[in-house]
């Protein structure tokens, strides 16, 4: 497979996985923001989803329209809904021919239905009614593109796109929400506000019934950072992302054959082996912010080795190996 096409498709999947996960954020947090009445408490929630998106503020006004109008249909924020899905729809056409034809035209109609959307009138009328057709299109994409595409190098570099994405979010998600949670500075606050705000994270990430599944209803903060680490079925965890990033690099390299994989495997297998052989009190008696931010940095490292093994490689080197 061409390295351009490679690269392509690798970003498409990306940018859908980030459109969902920032549309999730939103939907999440406007609901909970109608159990609050503090001002203050509003604003440090607008502030962590900030944070938890790597947003840069660029307004001074943290309210809820001013953040979820900047995240959804400005085109000049790279990280908004809109901007993910046109970046993806741009990455599609240009390797068209890779793409069945359900695939290119449902991302076709999604960009073009977000794009019309005029989003004053869906604020005054039902904003999470905007949120979930995001996240449902992204969904529908993702299960046309399973059912319907050869599950071959393009289909792998999707994947590895999606699971990428997907395990630097959901670190990040995480990392921001300890540390901002435990800024409290009463136990009786933090027992008071917990449920609420655990919960939030937990359909956040998709999770909430597949956690109760496994812990019930109580839902304690180790508990919720052990799942949404630790737990190897659920696919929103990041120990699941590392499979599945181990999984496709291990099928690339049973068709590509090149010696220089050894390097991406390797990585692939450092993180997978830190997440396979620990335990959620050893992480959290080492340091979860580190943790969390060592993950971040492995997912980082893998995705430079993919570039230099796949596509930014050097061609006689690979002709040799």
């Amino acid at each position: 497979m061409l390295s351009r096409v490679a690269d392509n498709l690798y970003w498409m999947s990306r940018y859908l996985e980030r459109a969902e996960h920032t549309a999730r954020l939103l939907d999440v947090n406007l609901y909970l923001a109608l159990e609050q009445d503090n001002s203050e408490d509003e604003d440090a929630r607008w502030q962590r989803l900030l944070d938890s998106l790597d947003v840069v503020q660029y307004d001074k006004e943290l309210d809820a329209y001013t953040v979820a109008r900047q995240l959804s249909v400005n085109m000049h924020r790279s990280s908004s809904i809109l901007s993910c899905i046109a970046a993806a729809r741009e990455n599609a056409r240009q390797v068209r021919g890779q793409l069945s034809s359900e695939m290119w035209e449902q991302l076709n109609s999604f960009y073009l239905s977000v794009q019309r959307v005029r989003f004053d009138r869906v604020w005054q009328q039902q904003p999470y009614e905007f949120y979930r057709s995001v996240k449902e299109g992204v969904h529908f994409f993702q299960g046309i593109t399973d059912s319907t595409m050869n599950h071959g190098e393009g289909w792998h570099f999707i994947q590895l796109g999606r699971h990428i994405e997907r395990a630097v979010a959901t670190a990040t998600l995480l990392d921001v929400h300890y540390r901002n949670f435990f800024k409290k500075s009463t136990q009786a606050t933090q027992e008071n506000e917990g449920f609420l705000e655990w919960v939030g994270l937990l359909k956040s990430c998709t999770a909430f019934e597949a956690f109760s599944k496994v812990h019930t209803a109580e839902v304690q903060p180790i508990r919720v950072a052990e799942f949404l680490l630790l737990d190897p079925e659920f696919p929103h965890s990041i120990h699941f992302c590392s499979d599945q990033i181990q999984s496709s690099l291990r099928a690339l390299h049973a068709v590509v054959g090149r010696g220089s994989l050894q390097a991406v495997d390797r990585l692939a297998g450092r993180l997978h082996a830190m997440l396979g052989y620990t335990s959620i009190d050893e992480v959290m008696a080492d340091n979860l912010h580190e943790y969390l931010s060592e993950v971040r940095t492995r997912c980082m490292a893998i995705h430079g080795a993919i570039y230099d093994t796949y596509i930014a490689y050097d061609f006689e080197a690979a002709v040799i190996a």
